[in-house]
């Protein structure tokens, strides 16, 4: 077999892999095949371990079939793109902070303790639970994982990471009974720790019994610890760790090849020195300075009371849905346009900001994953990458045409997603201020991760949501797709956090109304110009239109000039006009005026016809004007 058969051969493979699908075709299509942004990466990812070849992620935005990126990877090879993978590394005697883990540092210093950045995980436990077995399997996994035991002390203010040995990391363990009753509040309160990063490692563990047969656990997580992806590393270990530990053995998992300090220093070597121009830093920062010149303080969406001075991070849910239909048609759009349906939704929510006031400059925040190599995949830590979207909704574009917008720079956006987005903030630095999140307000974030149940054995395992009553946005939405058993479109399922100092819960509701509104009509029609889609529901029409705009009053049978004639038979020497230090009865004004209408009606004057009347203020003005209406025709102030 020839070198480019073999490269075919082994890219229907990757493809097929990374799809999850037993056979990809030499010309099929990643995204007709319901590939993603996160897909795309991970295909990257498994072309690098597997061919040693580096591309981009444009590269398979534009060649999206085996065929047409074998090609590509034949140009690439012969170009002498490389990459070095992820190992063991020598370490320094002090370990710097990742630069995600930096941030979150940062964050915490800001704050101090707080419940902003927990990871709560609780986990409904039915059947008799091991509790012994239990404590020892999360202590393996804490012991696997460097990440789970490492704390953060500063020397001259610096930051470093300390990894503790796992008889010193003192991995905070408690089980007690709580009644049924109270578990829901208890679980909330327990999400709610503040962890001190300078001392704590940053994941503690409660067992909570209910009732015979019946417990939950709750494991708490600081996100400097880990990110969503870590959620399926984390369920594999302690599955295997609780598996082996019921059955009073050691568990029997393979070597990471590499631990979370380790990818720090791969990093920042990776990444180069920001003063040098040649390295990766520095042209990924020259694009972002590029992309987000002048980009407006805020872009959010319009609020129910003022923003404070100083963010309280205080926060509310909502739990929504886009249902199978619409889901169906976001795919089938995504899939006819070579984008994905992340892109979709995210051209439709600039699209409603937009509408709603924000402006024509949409900037929307969201996440990487950041596990650019695949040393990464079984590790628990903090990879994810924030980063800004920008969308371009100027000239009432269609939504095909914003579609295209959108595609273009997200593409680009994500080809540029390692530069920390502190650094971004700092480098260009807009002004900082602790009412809002800086460079954007307004995130969504489509979690495409792999993930992985539960099963601990003789045990029924339910995840339950724990809200910690946070927001670090003033809106984040957080969606996931459903599939059927064929692999079809089920829904999409949103989990949405909200500033509760901005937002009232049913606000947020009626925003996501209008949001999913706007994407039924331009996903049925891409052609609509997105200011052509109509946001109100009809008995929202209607209560505009018709309940708030209700002008019907009782208005009398009489003409005004009647009306004036029965006040000069109520009062006839009673003031009409004062001009000038004189008065004027309402019975002299009426003489004059009906003496002037006889002239008029001489003349011509009589209903539909227009008298023009050129009078500064003065009594005689008003002679006119009522001898223009006795007379039948309608006056016209010159």
């Amino acid at each position: 077999m020839d070198a480019k058969a073999s490269r075919e051969e082994v890219l229907c493979a990757l493809f097929a892999e990374t799809l999850g699908k037993d056979h990809v075709g030499l010309h099929d299509d990643l995204f007709e095949l319901g590939g993603h942004s996160l897909t795309a990466i991970r295909l990257l990812v498994r072309i690098r371990a597997v061919l040693g070849t580096e591309l981009k992620i444009k590269e398979i935005f534009d060649f999206s079939t085996p065929a047409a990126l074998a090609k590509r990877l034949a140009e690439a090879a012969d170009g002498g793109d490389t990459h070095t993978s992820l190992a063991h590394a020598q370490r320094p005697d002090v370990v710097p902070l990742s630069f995600a883990q930096r941030r979150l540092w940062f964050l915490h210093k800001l704050e101090g303790r707080s419940a902003t950045y927990n990871v709560p995980l609780a986990l409904r436990l039915t059947g008799s639970v091991d509790a012994e077995a239990l404590h020892a399997a999360l202590l393996d996994v804490v012991g696997r994982h460097e990440s789970l035991r490492t704390v953060f002390p500063e020397v001259d203010g610096e930051p470093y990471q300390l990894i503790r040995d796992l008889d010193e990391a003192d991995f905070r363990w408690e089980r007690r009974a709580v009644p049924e009753a109270d578990l829901e509040r208890t679980l909330r309160d327990m999400s709610r720790y503040g962890f001190d990063l300078s001392t704590e490692i940053p994941v503690r563990g409660w067992l909570f019994e209910t009732g015979p047969g019946h417990s939950t656990l709750l494991l708490l997580l600081h996100h400097i610890a880990g990110d969503g992806w870590s959620m399926a590393p984390l369920a594999r270990d302690v599955v295997e760790a609780y598996t082996a530990r019921v059955e009073q053995r050691a568990p029997q998992w393979s070597e990471l090849s590499a631990q979370y300090a380790d990818y720090t220093l791969w990093q920042r070597d990776r990444l180069g020195d920001a003063g040098d121009p040649d390295s990766l830093y520095a042209k990924q920062l020259d694009y972002w300075r590029r992309e987000l010149a002048d980009l407006p303080e805020q872009v959010t969406f319009p609020a129910d009371r003022p923003r404070p001075a100083t963010a309280g991070y205080e926060g509310g849910r909502v739990d929504f849905r886009l249902d199978a239909e619409l889901h169906r048609s976001v795919h089938e759009l995504a899939r006819r346009t070579n984008t994905t349906v992340f892109m979709v939704l995210q051209a439709g929510m600039a699209a409603l900001l937009t509408r709603l006031g924000a402006g024509t400059d949409i900037a929307l925040g969201s996440g990487v994953a950041g596990r650019t190599d695949e040393a990464l995949d079984d590790l628990i830590g903090l990879f994810v990458n924030t980063f800004v979207l920008r969308t371009d909704t100027s000239g009432n574009p269609t939504f095909e045409e914003l579609l295209a917008r959108v595609r273009e720079r997200s593409v680009t956006a994500y080809a540029h997603q390692d530069v920390p987005f502190e650094d971004l903030v700092e480098v260009l630095n807009p002004q900082r201020t602790t009412s809002h999140h800086p460079l954007f307000q307004v995130a969504m974030v489509l979690q495409n991760m792999p993930s992985e149940e539960f099963r601990l054995p003789r045990l029924q395992v339910r995840t339950e949501f724990i809200s910690t009553e946070t927001s670090r946005f003033d809106m984040l939405v957080e969606m996931y797709e459903r599939h059927d058993d064929t692999g079809g479109a089920a829904g999409i399922e949103a989990l949405v956090e909200f500033a509760s100092e901005l937002f009232d819960r049913g606000t947020v509701e009626g925003l996501l109304g209008r949001w999913v509104r706007l994407l039924e009509q331009v996903v049925a029609d891409p052609s609509v110009p997105i200011g052509g889609a109509e946001l109100l529901t009809g008995a929202e029409r209607a209560r505009i239109l018709s309940e708030w705009n209700d002008t019907a009053a009782e208005v009398p049978g009489e003409t005004l000039a009647g009306l004036f004639e029965a006040q000069v038979r109520r009062a006839p020497e009673a003031t009409a006009v004062f001009f000038a230090g004189t008065p004027v009865s309402y019975a002299e004004l009426n003489a004059r005026a009906n003496r002037l209408a006889h002239w008029l009606i001489g003349r011509g004057v009589g209903p539909e016809k227009l008298v023009a009347v050129e009078l500064p203020r003065s009594v005689e003005l008003v002679v006119a004007v009522l001898a223009v209406l006795k007379a039948g025709g309608a006056y016209v102030p010159v």
